[in-house]
């Protein structure tokens, strides 16, 4: 029988990068695939919207770029039914690696409609799994927090795990914690020993070391978010082992390459709609260069963003794009294939 694609890609040495509102799109996933993230997963995707159909940011959130492999989709919602016809229309239209639940999400405004909010109703949650195990030939998982405001992980994940759930995430806090406090890791670990399915970590990893010393609780991954945001070369040293920061000339390149990413994938002419999302990526790329960081909030369009970096590139840098990735994308409908 074949593994599943969590069981393979995890043989392999990495993290995980993280499903970000805001960040996690197609260009900063890309990036991240080409340093070596075992996987990336989508922002998440309103099953419910997603059935509505039509809507262009929903399909964006969705849609992969050129070649994209090793991508999971993350959709929220709390109705088996829609769940299900969800999973079944992202599987025909983002060929996705993989499904992921949201069982997370702390913000208010999708409270009731899924997210953390089924961490009070866990018997939701095992239902919703079921539906989507059903719906599909991939594997299926959840990412859930330690619950609601107390900790209810053991129960939750024992029950996921039993529902069908190929794999869960764990984010150390509770809903009510929200980014506050610290990141239990003694609660992810005994997840992990009390689960048959691997068990990823996540919560307050920005560095390899971290991610090094948090693998040693006995989790099969690492995820890591706000720690790749202009730093994809993270998912490198934990593939390789070589620790390497890359001098001021490469992270200006790939800086600029990734606004080339984001202008090609989101094919907005004008660029105003385009870069926004990306202003507040692209500092975190030269931390110790403040000096730009200004100019580099205000960028409109790819070429602003080479002329803000003018200093840090060489002459080619300046004069061309830095990558061949400008074809146009895919159309929400052409499926991909992963690996």
């Amino acid at each position: 029988m074949t593994a599943g694609f969590y069981a393979s890609r995890l043989t392999r040495a990495g993290a995980v990068m993280a499903p970000m509102a805001g960040y996690s799109d197609a260009p900063m996933r890309q990036l991240a695939s080409e340093h070596g993230a075992l996987w990336t997963v989508s922002e998440m995707i309103s099953a419910r919207g997603l059935m509505g159909g039509g809507d262009t940011e929903k399909l964006n959130l969705g849609r992969p770029y050129p070649g994209e492999q090793g991508r999971v989709v993350q959709l929220f919602g709390a109705e088996p039914e829609v769940l299900a016809a969800a999973v079944a229309r992202a599987e025909a239209w983002f060929a996705p690696a993989a499904i992921d639940l949201n069982m997370g999400c702390p913000v208010p405004k999708i409270r009731g409609k899924g997210g953390a909010c089924l961490l009070q109703t866990p018997e939701v949650a095992f239902t919703l799994i079921r539906a989507m195990r059903e719906a599909t030939g991939l594997d299926v998982s959840a990412k859930i927090r330690l619950g609601w405001d107390s900790d209810r992980s053991l129960e939750v994940a024992q029950g996921l795990a039993e529902a069908g759930a190929a794999l869960i995430t764990v984010h150390g806090r509770t809903s009510a914690q929200r980014y506050t406090g610290e990141a239990d890791w003694d609660a992810i670990a005994r997840v992990a020993a009390s689960v048959p399915v691997p068990v990823v970590g996540s919560g307050d990893v920005t560095t390899a070391a971290q991610a090094n010393a948090r693998k040693k609780t006995g989790v099969a991954a690492v995820m890591i978010g706000r720690g790749a945001v202009g730093n994809p070369w993270i998912f490198r040293t934990l593939a390789t082992g070589e620790d390497a920061w890359p001098d001021a000339r490469t992270r200006a390149r790939t800086a600029l390459r990734h606004a080339e990413l984001q202008t090609a994938f989101y094919d907005d002419e004008s660029g105003r709609l385009t870069l926004r999302p990306l202003r507040k990526v692209l500092p975190a790329y030269l931390p110790e260069f403040p000096e730009l960081r200004d100019a580099l909030v205000q960028v409109v369009t790819a070429g602003d963003v080479r002329r803000v970096l003018a200093p840090l590139l060489d002459d080619a840098d300046r004069a061309a794009p830095t990558g061949p990735e400008t074809a146009s994308p895919p159309a929400p409908g052409y499926a991909v294939h992963h690996s």
